[in-house]
């Protein structure tokens, strides 16, 4: 049916990137940094929290996943409504929740009030990604959606290192409560420039342009319902393996034996592996195509983290996590910019919405899973065998995707 008539941006330059939309694309780049920060921030001051409240692995888990079950609400919610509302509405939106209720959490005197404002958080946190994504999607040009979809990603583990460099001074001298207050500077500093800057643009160009059915009946219908649901599960796994190394690493190092800034400097091995990771896989992407690149991403990221099992040196146990991270963040990214490219631009929030969403299934289940094994005396090695095999999960789902479900774009 008609669309109803709204403000909508000046034409995208499909040719080129003009000022305007560079600008734009660097201030959601910024969000997704923000974003990553938040993602790591808590993996970071676990051992704070278990040290000040007296709270057993299993239940920091617990806390754990409440941030990533509010990312899993948030993300489909935000995805949808980034198609219905705008995505600019959408992505300043998802940021100011993010922000206020993170920098609350510096405020909980215990489990139960950190564990409520961390969830509220994640609605922020969830959306914030799928929005931005979808923003910027729509402000490049098509040949260049994958690598630029996949360079925005690199924001995570920016934002992942940024905590980590932060966290080594900060929580040894004023403790934990900084690390999240730190989340006020986007609110205060970036949300105007995004009010500015950003395009008041939707996927409605004209009042006048008739669409196919759009929202969840389209994304599940007929034509997608398949590789939609093979989407999400790829995500699903890829997300447990990356966040579940982000939300448990300084913890299982501490428990092999290393100090509390050792632990860090293994984390930020991780997230600057996944810096890297997403220029690799952006030139990857562009070269051998997203859903090939993913399939030998996931493989060495799972192959990697199985060859911890083997009690390696210290100097190559540096490697691997810096393996692991180009290869869990790497796919994420992938998965991410093929989502990005398989669905045309109304449905494309709503797709990007659902495979993050449904695979923060993946997010919440990770830190649960591993305080609970680690609860049962297993070790950390029964950490690296599930984040490894849930890798090669992934390998194996982005390998069905790859060989029957080609891209129609």
């Amino acid at each position: 049916m008609p669309l109803t008539a709204t403000t909508a941006a000046p034409p995208v330059n499909r040719v080129g990137l003009d000022r305007t939309a560079m600008i734009a694309v660097v201030v959601c780049w910024l969000f997704v940094v923000f974003d990553g920060y938040d993602l790591i921030v808590y993996g970071n001051v676990i051992p704070s929290l278990q040290k000040e409240w007296g709270i057993s692995a299993a239940t920091a888990g617990t806390l754990g996943s409440l941030a990533f079950l509010g990312m899993m609400i948030g993300a489909v919610l935000a995805g949808r409504l980034s198609d219905v509302v705008g995505r600019k509405r959408a992505v300043i939106g998802c940021a100011i929740v993010l922000s206020v209720f993170t920098a609350l959490c510096a405020l909980a005197t215990g489990p139960v009030m950190f564990g409520a404002v961390r969830l509220i958080a994640g609605l922020g946190l969830g959306g914030l990604v799928p929005t931005s994504n979808a923003l910027a999607a729509e402000l490049i040009p098509a040949k260049w959606r994958a690598a630029v979809a996949t360079m925005m990603m690199s924001g995570v583990p920016i934002g992942g290192s940024i905590a980590a460099l932060i966290g080594i001074p900060v929580i040894p001298n004023w403790g934990w409560q900084p690390m999240f207050a730190f989340a006020l500077l986007p609110l205060i500093l970036l949300v105007p420039i995004a009010w500015k800057t950003l395009p008041d643009h939707t996927a409605a160009v004209t009042s006048t342009e008739v669409r196919p059915a759009t929202g969840f009946n389209a994304l599940l219908g007929t034509r997608f319902r398949s590789v939609s649901i093979m989407f999400a599960l790829a995500t699903v796994v890829t997300l447990l393996a990356w966040y579940g190394l982000g939300t448990w690493l300084p913890e299982l190092m501490q428990g092999e034996g290393t100090d509390l800034g050792s632990a860090l400097t293994f984390a930020l091995a991780l997230n600057l592996g996944a810096v890297a990771g997403s220029f690799v896989t952006a030139w990857g992407g562009v070269r051998f195509g997203t859903i090939p690149t993913s399939i030998v991403a996931a493989l060495l990221a799972g192959l990697a983290l199985l060859t911890l099992l083997t009690g390696p040196p210290v100097a190559l146990v540096y490697v691997i996590f810096v393996l692991a991270g180009v290869g869990t963040h790497g796919t994420q990214c992938l998965i991410i910019a093929a989502v990005a490219s398989y669905y045309p631009d109304y449905l494309r929030g709503t797709a990007l919405g659902w495979a993050l969403g449904v695979g923060r299934i993946g997010a919440v289940a990770a830190p649960q899973i591993g305080g609970l094994l680690l609860a049962a005396g297993l070790g950390a090695d029964s950490n690296f065998i599930l984040f490894g095999v849930s890798a090669l999960v992934a390998a194996l789902l982005l390998a069905v995707i790859w060989r029957r479900f080609p891209s129609p774009t």
